[in-house]
C-alpha cells in the first residue's frame, strides 16, 4: 500500500543493523559470543568528561535549544586543539560547525552541493554514509578501489574524464576505516591538485587520527597547503574519548562549505544538547598522557591479536592506526561465508567485507573492541575452526 521512494529503495540493509541482528539472535540461544564486528568502544567515557556532562546538565540555561552554530566555547576549543594537533589555524567564527556525530554531517553534507545526475567520488570499501548520503541527495556514487596493490589508496589517474565532469564531491578517509590504511603528504597533495583541476570539493573524514601506534602520527588534509580552497574535514570525539554514544563531533575547513552544511542542518535538527557540548570542551582539554592511554590499550591488544592470527595462517597487513584489522579470508572464500562459519563454529562475530563495497569482497574486519583475555580466548576458538 505505501511504496518507498526510490531514493530509500536504492539503499542496501545498513551492515551494523544486519550484524546487530545475528548477535541478538545467537545471544538468545544463550551463546557466548565474542564481538569484534561494530567498532564501538568498551571501555568508559573518561571520569572527567562525565563530571562535565554532570554538572552542565543542572544548569537550566542548557535546558533551552542550542544554537544551531554550537556553542561559542565549543567551537574556540576545537580551534585551540586543531592548532596543537595539526598547527592548522580555524575561524570559530565561520569555519568550524559542531555535529550530532560526525556520521550525521558526512551522510547530509551531499545535500548541501549534489543535484540529479551529478557523482560523488566514493572510495570502495568505505564507511557505508558515504554512499548513503549521495543516494539521498539524488546523486549516484562513483566508486573509487581500494585495493592491496596500491596500499588501499585510490588511484585517482584511472577515474576516466566522463566521471570527473560529473564529480562534485571526493570523499578520503585516513586513516582508514575499514582497511585500516594511512596516507601521506604525497597523496594528499596528489587530492588537492586532482580536486582543483576538476573543481571538486574534497570531503575528509579524520575520525581515526588518534588512534596511532608505534610513533605515528598521522596528519589532517587540512594540514596541506592551500586545502582549506577547497575541503571540508570532519572529525568526532567518539573514537578518541570512548563517547560513541554520546553523538558529538564537527566539521571544519572552507568556512562557505561549513556554511552550507549549517544551512541543510539548520533545517533538520536543532542542534547539539548544549550539556554534551560543555563535556566536549572537557574531552578537548583532556591532558594528553590520558589519551595515549587509551590508545595505547587498543595497540597492546593489537599486539596480541597479531601474531594469533598470523599463526593461524591469516594474512593481513599490521595496522599503524584505527582499531581495526583487514584481513583476507582464507582459501578465497567469500566474506558473508566466512563471517558466518566463525559465528557458528566459534561463536565469533566479524565484520564481513563485502558489507563495506564490492570491493572488500574476499576480507573481514576485526575490532580491538574487547578486552585482552577475550581476544586469547577468540585466537583460542579460531584456533579449533581454522
Amino acid at each position: 500500500m505505501f511504496e518507498l521512494s526510490k531514493r530509500l529503495k536504492q539503499l542496501p540493509p545498513y551492515l551494523f543493523v544486519e550484524i546487530d541482528k545475528a548477535k541478538r539472535e545467537a545471544r538468545k540461544q544463550g551463546r557466548d559470543i565474542i564481538d569484534l564486528g561494530v567498532g564501538d568502544p568498551d571501555q568508559p567515557t573518561p571520569r572527567h568528561i562525565i563530571s562535565s556532562l554532570n554538572t552542565a546538565a543542572l544548569d537550566p540555561a542548557n535546558h533551552r535549544y542550542a544554537l544551531d552554530q554550537g556553542m561559542p566555547v565549543l567551537r574556540q576549543a576545537i580551534a585551540r586543539w586543531y592548532k596543537k594537533r595539526f598547527n592548522v589555524i580555524l575561524d570559530p567564527e565561520s569555519e568550524i560547525l559542531p555535529l550530532i556525530g560526525s556520521k550525521e554531517g558526512l551522510a547530509h553534507f551531499p545535500l548541501a552541493f549534489l543535484n540529479n545526475g551529478d557523482y560523488s567520488l566514493i572510495p570502495d570499501p568505505c564507511y557505508p554514509p558515504y554512499k548513503g548520503g549521495t543516494i539521498i541527495a539524488g546523486a549516484k556514487p562513483f566508486l573509487m578501489p581500494l585495493l592491496k596493490n596500491n596500499d588501499f589508496l585510490p588511484d585517482l589517474k584511472k577515474i576516466p574524464l566522463s566521471a570527473r565532469k560529473k564529480a562534485k564531491l571526493i570523499y578520503i578517509n585516513y586513516p582508514n576505516n575499514p582497511t585500516s590504511a594511512v596516507a601521506g603528504e604525497d597523496f594528499y597533495r596528489q587530492v588537492l591538485g586532482f580536486a582543483r583541476k576538476n573543481k571538486a570539493i574534497v570531503v575528509s573524514d579524520l575520525a581515526y587520527s588518534e588512534l596511532a601506534y608505534d610513533g605515528y602520527k598521522p596528519k589532517s588534509f587540512l594540514e596541506t597547503g592551500g586545502a582549506k580552497d577547497v575541503a571540508i574535514e570532519f572529525h568526532s570525539l567518539s573514537k578518541t574519548y570512548n563517547m560513541t554514544g554520546w553523538r558529538i563531533g564537527w566539521a571544519c575547513g572552507n568556512s562557505r562549505l561549513v556554511s552550507a552544511l549549517a544551512k541543510v542542518k539548520s533545517n533538520l535538527d536543532s542542534g547539539i544538547f548544549q550539556a554534551i557540548q560543555a563535556a566536549g570542551v572537557s574531552a578537548l582539554e583532556t591532558p594528553a598522557e590520558e589519551a595515549e592511554g587509551i590508545c595505547g590499550l587498543y595497540q597492546q591488544r593489537r599486539d596480541v591479536l597479531v601474531p594469533g592470527l598470523k599463526s593461524l595462517g591469516f594474512e593481513f597487513e599490521v595496522p599503524k592506526a584505527t582499531f581495526y584489522l583487514w584481513i583476507r579470508t582464507p582459501h578465497k572464500t567469500s566474506s558473508v561465508d566466512f563471517s558466518k562459519t566463525i559465528l557458528d563454529r566459534a561463536d565469533i562475530v566479524v565484520t564481513p567485507g563485502v558489507g563495506f563495497g564490492k570491493y572488500g569482497e574476499g576480507y573481514i574486519r576485526m575490532a580491538l573492541t574487547v578486552p585482552e583475555e577475550r581476544i586469547v580466548e577468540a585466537l583460542s576458538r579460531l584456533k579449533k575452526v581454522i
